[in-house]
């Protein structure tokens, strides 16, 4: 009975899957954490820009406008 369970490799295999499913998921979120900051830089950067321009100052934008 020992040696059939030793021979056993579905639980090696649920451990695979359990440790490939883990890296991925680090992945995914240092990916989503990264990308979140630029975004909230750029909606932080609209957000002044807009501002500025409700205000009648401009704002950080380069556009000429005629």
């Amino acid at each position: 009975m020992l040696a059939r369970l030793i021979k056993d490799e579905r639980g090696a295999t649920a451990i695979e899957y359990a440790l490939i499913g883990a890296l991925v998921s680090l992945g995914a979120i240092t990916t989503m954490e990264l990308v979140g900051t630029s975004v909230t830089g750029l909606f932080v950067t609209v957000s002044g820009d807009l501002a500025g321009a409700a205000a009648g100052t401009g704002g950080s934008g380069t556009g000429g406008g005629t």
